[in-house]
């Protein structure tokens, strides 16, 4: 039975380059990047020219690059870090109620820590009202942490617009663009952001790896203590090997951008054309028209998550929802609820599928089908 990955929101496979690349360097260039020798020199200069194209990637330049661990870590970093640095100027932070719980946790931990923390609504396209966010703003408001892309529903936020909002205001501007890296084009310039969290793994390079962007004047409290890398900000030996991975991934998602944005969504149209031809019932949670081109969230009345995503499974198809399955019990998803109330039934019969690396159009057709075949068996049941 052929197997269908339809789950790249959540993780990407490693593609070969990026498997190739690591191999290489782990087999060749073992030296700490912190040594003065000839092994040590080699190493620090795959360290450099990744921060060099990493910042080009999003219009930067690579003093602002700090690599990290990874999306959760770049969050951690990003909030926790400005928030405590920057403390004197005002304890207020504004987020939206949908972020990624790397930054939902980030900001609860500063709520513990006597920081107060407004989190912005959503409407049920899962966007926010800029006229809301004017007027929550304060002038002891120190942060704002809005998503680029929703990992749920893929809505994307309006940035742009929040980035020269707060142009005229002292809050720094920090957005965890880990969905929408390598899937639309980012400029930190030209979208006015202070501070932006990337992840390797959600664009076929490893996990455990990231990188976090930070302009020019702003001052973050280190999170880890130990060596001086990462000019200060980031203590710990650099995972050399996971970074020549992330360079080759990110020189990959560059140059292949613009035909994957295409083809993603082509295979958006073609699902949704196949379930209407089924003529079963179903919804598009979120926006088709302002969403990220890989993500597509849908809601099947009648159904249940749960035995859709074990069905699902057994057909071969992998693909995944908001809920934190368990045994028994479903913890319904944050986003749906800011978007459709807790009493919503599409708290419990929504679908998220995510393409990617390897999808075919003649995948996408199959799985669509067979996703209609089981929403009308369930349906009878």
């Amino acid at each position: 039975m052929e197997r269908i990955y339809l789950d790249h929101a959540a993780t990407t496979p490693i593609h070969p380059q990026v498997i190739e690349k690591m191999t290489e360097v782990m087999q060749t260039q073992f030296g700490n990047p912190s040594s003065i020798h000839s092994f040590g020199r080699e190493t620090r200069r795959i360290l450099d020219e990744t921060r060099q194209d990493l910042a080009d990637s999003i219009g930067a330049v690579a003093n602002n690059i700090i690599l990290t661990s990874g999306g959760t870590e770049s969050d951690n970093l990003a909030i926790i870090g400005y928030a405590e640095k920057n403390k004197h100027k005002g304890k207020h932070i504004i987020t939206t109620i949908i972020e990624h719980h790397a930054v939902l946790h980030s900001c609860q931990e500063l709520e513990r820590r006597g920081f107060e923390v407004t989190y912005l609504p959503v409407d049920e396209t899962g966007n926010i009202s800029i006229d809301e966010l004017r007027r929550t703003l304060r002038d002891d408001t120190i942060l704002v942490t809005i998503m680029y892309g929703n990992n749920e529903v893929g809505t994307l936020l309006p940035i742009a617009e929040i980035g020269h909002l707060l142009s005229e205001h002292d809050a720094a501007f920090h957005t965890d663009a880990v969905q929408a890296y390598g899937a639309v084009p980012l400029d930190v310039t030209k979208l006015k952001v202070d501070l932006l969290s990337v992840s390797a793994h959600k664009i076929n390079g490893p996990k455990g790896i990231g990188f976090l962007y930070i302009r020019d004047g702003i001052q973050l409290l280190p999170i880890t203590f130990g060596g001086e890398q990462e000019r200060k900000r980031r203590a710990g030996t650099e995972n050399v090997p996971a970074i020549a991975g992330f360079h080759e991934a990110v020189k990959l998602a560059q140059r292949g951008m613009v035909e994957k944005r295409t083809l993603f969504t082509e295979f958006k149209t073609l699902f949704i054309d196949q379930l209407k031809q089924t003529e079963i019932s179903f919804m598009v949670n979120g926006s088709l028209e302002n969403s990220l081109p890989h993500v597509l969230n849908l809601s099947f009345p009648g159904t249940n998550v749960e035995a859709m995503l074990v069905n699902l499974d057994l057909a071969g198809i992998a693909a995944s929802s908001g809920s934190a399955c368990t045994a028994g019990s479903i913890d319904p998803s944050h986003v749906l609820v800011a978007m459709f109330g807790k009493e919503s039934e599409r708290l419990t019969n929504s679908i998220r599928f995510s393409f990617g690396l390897n999808n075919t159009r003649e995948q996408i057709e199959k799985a669509a089908i067979e996703t209609a075949k089981l929403v009308k068996r369930l349906r009878k049941d």
